[in-house]
């Protein structure tokens, strides 16, 4: 009881980083319990199946005891949103219902059009119409912008991973994938001008 209370009582980064050292699964568990809500709310967004949802919420969790120890995480609740989100749209391609490159390029749009509006982004007309505006900016950036873009966002590889696959640095990627996003966002408000 002792151990529990004390994992209670850790941040999201001490939960990480105690499984990390010392192979602790109940500070897995701890995660799983604060933001399991969040991940069956998020599936159900992208699933739209409340029995899907719940099998999708036991994938992640048991995901996740590879993934923390694979990624450098620096906040988790955006990281998970991200993980939530892959594997939503890896068992809706699974099911053949949609591109999963439509999918990804939605999760980029959101990133994106960051802009506070209050209209609803998803929609299906404004979701068709940006995502053609987007495909058509991704083709704007230079050749080492796209291919970041399309590692990190598309293939889920880490930055790391983007810069033993590409041989730039960490650095290049990094700067690489922050300037194609401001590229594509400065791209997609022009568009709607």
């Amino acid at each position: 009881m002792q151990k529990k209370e004390r994992l209670e009582n850790l941040t999201d980064n001490q939960l990480i980083e105690r499984y990390k050292q010392s192979n602790d699964k109940q500070a897995v568990g701890e995660l799983f319990k604060r933001y399991t809500g969040f991940v069956f709310a998020t599936c159900f967004k992208y699933l739209k199946d409340r029995d899907e949802s719940e099998d999708a919420v036991m994938q992640i969790f048991e995901k996740l005891f590879d993934t923390l120890l694979r990624h450098d995480i620096q906040i988790f609740k955006p990281w998970l949103y991200t993980v939530v989100k892959n594997h939503c749209f890896q068992l809706i391609k699974s099911k053949g219902n949609l591109r999963l490159s439509d999918n990804h390029m939605q999760i980029l749009s959101a990133e994106v059009m960051e802009n506070g509006e209050s209209s609803n982004p998803y929609s299906e007309d404004s979701l068709e119409h940006t995502l053609q505006h987007l495909d058509g900016e991704i083709e704007n950036l230079s050749k080492e912008q796209r291919t970041c873009i399309e590692l990190f966002y598309l293939k889920e590889l880490s930055y790391k991973e983007v810069a033993d696959k590409t041989g730039f640095t960490l650095n290049e990627v990094k700067s690489y994938i922050q300037n194609g996003k401001r590229m594509l966002k400065i791209g997609m408000k022009r568009r709607k001008e």
